[in-house]
């Protein structure tokens, strides 16, 4: 019997909403990281390595992601024994306490030990978030098997609403030209009130462990399916072509198109939040795959535009593309492995997190490293860097930014044809298994 016929239906809502609540605080958490980062570079990085500051605060950024791959991969391996429940506790918990350690970063150390402490409060929220991620997926495959593509889409609805929140503080506090560890205070309201709602409330076994499959089988199920290992790199993609640009869009692209980068960020987020509310029709329509297909060739082409915009009118265009292109990516790529290794259980699901948890790990520092390499090239070495002026930095730093993002673009553009191929397949698949019910002696 599943997790549906069991719990009522009031327990299935607070549980469901206390899910959107934990992936709410990582996305504001994630947006806070990006929209402080601005200042963390300037007043902590610059001050001890002016000439790698770029690669630091990618590095910087990308730790979260390596504590959230880490512990993801630990979480869903051990999900049934650890309980739903507790993970969603844990991820409260960590959030809270990352936060805490990064604020008072300045305060418990100095110099380049002031980043090492800065590291370790971002690696905790990234604990926080592998926990977080490691439950709510299967827990809403578990609590809504029959509807996995529009509930997972609901859900991850409100990753992109955190991020609003979080950039619309970033830029309320450059406005009045707050401090950055202020941003990050946010954080506690809706961490604390994640451990709140999930605290004396019973939460499910895994859909996995309730219908009997055991624990070994998940493995082998998916050992024995070689295409879920593509799906692996699948994902590696599409999360570098969505989350590794959210984090970097205030540091590069404040400086190209005339605006605060994280108002696109905000934008795109609002359309995200909108349009995942309708990912079930859409799915019903296209199918997992083709909407997988038509999101890698919005994001490939948004990419490309993002640091040609040289205005705000112009990035609001690109940043519509872009948007359109990720706005499924994450959600539709869980429940599309849901549904074709059903068997592979929260292994299957959390696999898919880890790859995506570490593409922002990987790519992030890689892109800080393009910028800080370009930069000196144009200057024309460090020395040559020193003494620009203003106008002629940020000329030099707007090329930079640029060339970042055209290399991120190459990405999403792989997956045009590693999903135009899978579609193509199913397609033929599901016509020959039609003509196959139409006349059995076809299949002779």
């Amino acid at each position: 019997m599943n997790a549906a016929a069991v719990l009522a239906a009031p327990a299935r809502r607070r549980i469901f909403i206390a899910s959107s609540l934990a992936l709410f605080t990582a996305g504001l958490s994630f947006s806070l990281r990006a929209a402080a980062i601005t200042g963390i570079e300037a007043e902590v990085l610059r001050t001890f390595d002016p000439l790698h500051s770029g690669e630091r605060a990618g590095a910087l950024l990308g730790i979260a992601s390596l504590g959230f791959a880490a512990t993801l991969a630990l979480a869903t391996v051990l999900l049934d024994r650890i309980g739903m429940g507790r993970a969603l506790l844990l991820a409260g918990a960590l959030f809270a306490l990352g936060t805490g350690v990064a604020i008072a970063a300045p305060t418990l150390a100095s110099g380049a030990d002031t980043y090492q402490a800065l590291r370790a409060g971002f690696l905790l929220c990234g604990l926080g978030w592998g926990f977080m991620e490691a439950s709510i997926n299967p827990l809403t495959a578990t609590l809504y098997p029959d509807d996995a593509t529009a509930r997972l889409n609901v859900l991850h609805a409100w990753w992109p609403a955190g991020i609003i929140v979080g950039g619309l503080i970033g830029i309320a506090a450059g406005h009045w030209q707050a401090a950055w560890q202020t941003q990050l205070v946010a954080t506690f309201v809706p961490a604390l009130a994640t451990i709140a709602l999930c605290a004396g409330i019973a939460f499910p076994r895994t859909a996995r462990a309730a219908s009997g499959v055991a624990w070994g089988a998940m493995f082998r199920e998916l050992l024995a399916r070689p295409m879920y290992f593509v799906w692996l790199a699948c994902m590696f993609l599409t999360a570098a072509s969505e989350l590794a640009p959210g984090q970097w869009i205030d540091l590069t692209l404040t400086r190209t198109v005339g605006m605060r980068g994280i108002w696109l960020l905000v934008y795109v987020s609002g359309m995200m939040f909108v349009l995942r509310h309708f990912a079930g029709p859409i799915a019903h329509r296209l199918s997992n795959i083709g909407m997988l297909w038509g999101s890698a060739l919005l994001t490939t082409v948004g990419l490309f535009l993002l640091p040609r915009a040289e205005g705000p009118l112009s990035g609001l265009a690109a940043a519509t593309i872009w948007g359109l292109g990720v706005c499924f990516l994450w959600p539709t790529m869980l429940a599309n492995v849901a549904q074709r290794y059903p068997r592979g259980g929260e292994l299957a699901i959390g696999g898919l997190a880890v790859a995506g948890a570490l593409a922002i790990e990987l790519v992030l520092p890689r892109l800080g490293a393009i910028f800080d390499r370009e930069r000196l090239a144009l200057a024309g070495g460090a020395d040559s860097l020193a003494t620009l002026g203003e106008a002629q930095r940020a000329a030099i730093e707007r090329s930079a930014a640029q060339t970042s993002f055209e290399t991120l673009a190459l990405l999403p553009a792989l997956l045009i044809v590693v999903f135009g191929a899978i579609w193509a397949w199913d397609r033929r698949t599901a016509a020959r298994s039609a003509a196959v019910q139409a006349d059995p002696a076809a299949s002779r």
